[in-house]
This record gives structure tokens, sequence and C-alpha cells, in this order.
């Protein structure tokens, strides 16, 4: 979803240069899309043209190289054949969106998408439960459900703890790849948000490993408030001038859901 490629925008320029403030330019000159977003619309391909998941997910990040892939993802990008690699990295999580919105008239089609495209890499029951909680959040926030009933029953399908604050997560969060201290706390950043900006401000100031925070909370932020059409219009504009593979494919996605 585009809220998934701005969040990755966004946190960009903070992945390295982490910041706890919630006061920062919003679109850096410095911003650009990493792996969150090439394997975001990999994902949205796969499901819209019922492609060969592994194969086609490889194809896009060979189309896409430096773009701040794993080592371990990496290594699956070269491999053949692929292999799940029982991983719980957040890259679980991150990608998923696409399965929500597609398949926004069944919660069963929207989580057996979400299997298909996980399974190829992030096999581990962790990865797994992360990247279902995010498409169960954001299929929920899709439907209506306020903030209050996805946070409930978000944490009562995953046992995840998302009873903290923003502001009570921020002092003691750190960088930290794995769906178990990724997920819960992307998705506190878009259920305690005002709007969707607010949602990519607090992902950005929990000073972790922000693109991929911010591209989790970003399509949660964005079923529950929207996004503003300049502000999308703006990122694909500045930022995704040279991939015009991946507009293509997330206004296909749209036009479908």
């Amino acid at each position: 979803m585009w809220g998934a490629i701005i969040g990755d925008i966004v946190g960009s320029v903070y992945e390295w240069n982490r910041i706890k403030t919630k006061d920062f330019e919003l679109f850096s000159p410095r911003g650009h899309f990493t792996d969150d977003s090439v394997c975001t619309a990999a994902v949205a391909d796969i499901l819209l043209h019922d492609r060969v998941a592994a194969a086609t997910l490889q194809g896009w990040c060979r189309r896409y190289p430096r773009r701040g892939y794993g080592g371990m993802f990496r290594s699956w990008i070269s491999s053949d054949p692929p292999e799940p690699y029982n991983s719980f990295g957040n890259g679980a999580a991150m990608r998923v969106s696409p399965a929500a919105l597609i398949h926004r008239h069944s919660l069963a089609a929207a989580l057996a998408a979400c299997d298909r495209v996980t399974t190829t890499t992030h096999d581990h029951p962790e990865g797994m439960k992360g990247a279902r909680a995010t498409v169960l959040a954001i299929w929920l926030a899709l439907r209506g459900e306020d903030a209050a009933d996805i946070r409930a029953t978000v944490a009562t399908e995953h046992g995840y703890d998302l009873s903290r604050t923003v502001d009570e997560i921020r002092p003691d969060y750190f960088f930290n790849e794995t769906c178990q201290k990724t997920v819960p706390e992307a998705l506190t950043c878009a259920l305690e948000s005002t709007s969707f900006e607010d949602a990519i401000r607090n992902a950005v100031s929990l000073g972790g490993d922000s693109d991929t925070v911010a591209a989790i909370a970003g399509p949660l932020a964005e079923a529950l408030h929207g996004i503003p059409e300049n502000m999308r219009a703006f990122a694909e504009k500045h930022y995704l001038a040279d991939a015009s593979d991946i507009v293509a494919v997330m206004k296909k996605m749209y036009d479908n859901g």
C-alpha cells in the first residue's frame, strides 16, 4: 500500500541516523525508497497476477539491487532454488499490506495471501505471526473498525503487548530487526495516531529501524485515516521517478482494491 512506501521513504533518512523526536523534515531531499518498497510492490504483483511467489520476489529485488536488503535475504535473492530460511525478521511484516487491500472483503483470503508470500522466506512462527498481525490490523481498519477494537483484537489473536503508548515505548527503544520487537511498536504508532502523518512521525521518533517501522505503521495509518493526495503525489513525483514499475503495480492494486 502507499502507506508502506511513503513510510519507507520518510524513514529511510533515519535508519542509521536515528532520532527521538517527532519534529523533523517529513520529506527530506536525502530520502529514497528502500527494500521495503520494492518488496511491497513485489507482493502486490504476486497477488494481483497470481505469480509464483519466490521467483517474482527474487525478480523484483534483482531489478533493484543495493536497496538495503538484509544479509540473509540478500543470499536468498541470489539462491537457486530459493528456500525459506526460518526468519523472524521484520521484513515479513513490512511487505504484506497488499494482502489486506486486495482481499479486503475476506479475512480468510487476506491471511492466506499473507501466508503464501511470507513462507517463501520468513517461515519461523514469529515471522508468520508478525506478518499475520499486520494484515489483520490493516484489514480490520479497512472494514471500519476503530483503533481500540483493532488493538484488542490483535492483542488477543497474537499475544502482542499493545498496552504501551508511543511516549512510553520511545525512551528505551532501540534498533531491532525482529518481528517481536518491531511489529507491536509499529502498530502502536498507527493506532495511537491522529492522522497519517502523525503515525509516520510516531514511527520515526522511536529511534529504531525507522524505514521498516514506518513501512509497517504506514499502511495501518492509511487504512485508519487515509493519505492526503498531495502527499502521495509528492512521494511519487520526487522519489519514484525512476521506478515506474512500482508506481504501475501500486495503481493497479488500488484500481482492483
